[in-house]
């Protein structure tokens, strides 16, 4: 069973902002973005910090580290 190790796409919701909208302020692949939201892929820790700081978080809100085990 896949883990969801990050919590983008419910920042996104919180902050009312799309995938679209990160997309384009990061300058990816929308498809990009939407493989993130979904955790089939996970970011790099330069883009998760440069998103938390588009979202105006702490990049600590786009993880969860209890995940990480196992």
């Amino acid at each position: 069973m896949a883990k969801d190790i990050n919590r983008i796409k419910v920042m996104l919701v919180e902050k009312k902002r799309s995938n679209k909208w990160l997309a384009e302020q990061l300058g990816k692949d929308p498809a990009t973005v939407s493989k993130w939201c979904t955790n089939t892929s996970q970011p790099s820790l330069e883009t998760l910090l440069e998103i938390a700081r588009l979202l105006d978080i702490n990049y600590t809100e786009l993880v969860r580290a209890d995940q990480l085990s196992e």
